[in-house]
């Protein structure tokens, strides 16, 4: 009878063991997406920057955010170049874990000049490999400058060297317009950066054709005044940044194979 109650003891012990052991196991990592871009993907610290804001900051509602986090890690005043050589990308890179996701959107600010002693942070406009040494003004250095599509293909190479998916957004549109279409970076930042994403078997969504097409619909007078301000032709308001983000939803949602899209909400 001893013995009986002695083995019932145990078993009874063991389970609670297991029990405690399976309560206490660490819950299931969520996959994070993280955006890096420049003040259109986030403007000021992400709560709006004199009434601007970027598209990133109205992402999340477009996400069940229960299954997977969203981080923002933009900034405004960087290009690919300088999101890169700040260490920006670098911290970023040190959180990915296999099965996250990187949206990258740069463009707006590679357009600059190469060394200038304001800010120093244009790329070569291109996709290939060609690079130009410099001496930096800023940082009082010499620097090699690579192409627009050099510094994403680097993001998107070291982006799946870390298990996770990198998806490249071509620029938002300005607010600039032309004999009643607005104006678009079709043979250049949109082309560059299709082009990168496709040598580097990324994802991509062409953002800036994706919005002109509902900026031409809705008209100029319109988008000018809802969309964005009279002083400010490239930074959106609020209604354009959710006009935006909801823009790189439906991007996701039409992208065949990517996996990102099942967090995105029906």
């Amino acid at each position: 009878m001893k013995s009986t109650k002695t083995a019932l003891t145990s078993g009874l012990l063991i389970l609670a063991l297991l029990l405690a052991a399976f309560t206490a196991r660490p819950p299931k990592r969520k996959p994070t997406l993280f955006l890096i871009g420049d003040s259109t993907v986030k403007n000021g610290k992400g709560k709006g920057d004199g009434g601007l804001w970027g598209w990133g900051s109205y992402l999340p509602a477009h996400f069940d955010t229960t299954r997977i986090r969203i981080e923002n890690d933009a900034l405004g005043g960087t290009s690919s170049r300088t999101f890169q050589t700040k260490g920006l990308w670098e911290a970023v890179r040190a959180k990915i874990q296999p099965g996250d996701f990187v949206i990258m959107q740069f463009g707006h600010n590679d357009d600059g000049a190469l060394a200038d002693t304001s800010r120093a942070r244009g790329t070569i406009k291109s996709n290939g490999d060609e690079s130009q040494e410099i001496y930096n003004p800023l940082t009082k250095q010499q620097e090699v400058v690579h192409s627009y599509g050099w510094y994403l293909r680097k993001v998107i190479t070291e982006t799946k060297a870390k298990g996770a998916t990198p998806v490249v957004c071509s620029l938002i549109p300005r607010n600039v317009w032309k004999d009643g279409k607005v104006s678009r970076a079709t043979d250049s930042y949109t082309k560059w950066a299709a082009d990168a994403a496709k040598q580097g078997s990324a994802y991509f969504i062409d953002l800036n054709r994706l919005v002109a097409d509902k900026y031409d619909r809705e008209g100029e007078a319109k988008v000018g005044t809802v969309y964005f301000t009279s002083k400010d032709h490239t930074h959106t308001i609020e209604a354009g940044a959710i006009l935006n983000a909801a823009t790189v939803a439906e991007g996701l949602k039409a992208t065949k194979g990517l996996a990102l899209s099942k967090y995105v909400k029906k």
